[in-house]
């Protein structure tokens, strides 16, 4: 097989992001993720709460350890259709229209998927219209922001459009773009954490213990899928792939080294799996960095705060404009996957 090189992640990463897979509407990308599993030839399975599981059998089963990249994105949700096809839209997940801006959405329908135009309304206007405060005031909300479709309700209804549909960034849009070693896209958070995962379901083989890979369903609305896995699984270790935020108030540095964080909103990470991860990390060469964050959780640290499991840690790729059009270097999330393989394979501690 092909080297996971910066070339390949691309690659892979830019069929991830077209896959759409608001949360709780997953199918596109998770029919992704089994066709490349059945490819690879590892036996996996779809669970109950849509997390899509490999496990790699180890020597022992005593002290499995999971790792986690969710597979769902953030976006919008249906609240009503009004007269002459325009739609009011929520957010799903740590969605903001402004970062989107007007321009091509797409709405997945029980029958159908059609495209409408996030829409601000005109520039041109005066203090009478409501649209002059998101001109000199104030960021545009959701709930002055509509999807125009230019169809009838009964063509809406057709198509499966309703209250509760998700509504995402138009497939167009979404396509990744290259700058140099930097790879630019929407949805970076967590396809490129996606991508990691299948190459650790290509490269791992023979751990020390059972080694759970776990491609979560519904992370930005709750990490439903994480919770419902680390529930019923029995686990000693949880680790979370997922973005890190650059913004001035971190000192993370942009580039190609990963990131591990020790604390997030919902709690302290382990201490001991993170020292774990930095062994690893040195004896392949790799120099993490490491960091507190606020505004932010995963898979493990949620895991944790709810007593499903007794270790959690997060290991990220530093990323710019997070929830947003995403800039993170190819190189960082390389190193992520060059990382966990050692860790997985020869790091884990009983």
């Amino acid at each position: 097989m092909a080297p996971w090189d910066v070339d390949r992640f691309f690659a892979v990463i830019e069929e991830l992001v077209l896959c759409h897979s608001p949360s709780g509407v997953e199918g596109e990308v998770d029919r992704y993720i089994q066709q490349w599993l059945d490819n690879l030839g590892v036996d996996h399975r779809q669970d109950e709460a849509d997390n899509i599981v490999v496990k790699i059998p180890g020597r022992t089963s005593d002290g499995a350890i999971a790792v986690t990249a969710h597979k769902d994105e953030i976006g919008g949700i249906v609240k009503g259709i009004e007269a002459a096809g325009c739609l009011q839209v929520r957010r799903l997940g740590g969605a903001y229209p402004w970062v989107y801006g007007e321009g091509v959405v797409d709405l997945l329908g029980d029958q159908e998927t059609i495209s409408g135009i996030l829409s601000f309304g005109s520039r041109h206007v005066s203090h009478e219209s409501p649209q002059k405060v998101q001109q000199e005031d104030k960021a545009v909300h959701w709930e002055t922001a509509w999807v125009e479709t230019k169809l009838s309700t009964v063509e809406l209804v057709r198509a499966g459009i309703r209250p509760g549909t998700r509504m995402v960034v138009g497939k167009h849009r979404k396509r990744p773009f290259r700058l140099g070693d930097y790879i630019a896209s929407y949805t970076l958070d967590n396809k490129a954490s996606v991508a990691i995962l299948l190459g650790l379901a290509e490269q791992v083989k023979n751990p020390p213990v059972d080694v759970y890979l776990v491609a979560s369903a519904k992370e930005e609305v709750g990490a439903i899928g994480a919770l419902y896995f680390s529930q019923r699984q029995r686990l000693s270790r949880l680790i979370a792939l997922e973005i890190c935020p650059l913004a001035k108030e971190y000192p993370i540095v942009d580039g190609p080294r990963p990131v591990l964080f020790a604390q997030d909103s919902y709690g302290l990470y382990d201490e001991l799996l993170n020292r774990e991860i930095l062994s690893a990390a040195s004896t392949v060469g790799v120099n993490l960095q490491q960091a507190v964050v606020s505004q932010f959780g995963s898979d493990a640290s949620i895991a944790m705060k709810f007593g499903h499991v007794p270790r959690g840690a997060c290991l990220s790729f530093p990323t710019q404009n997070t929830h947003g059009y995403e800039i993170a270097h190819l190189d960082a999330i390389a190193n992520c996957l060059t990382v966990l393989t050692e860790y997985l394979s020869n790091g884990v501690a009983k």
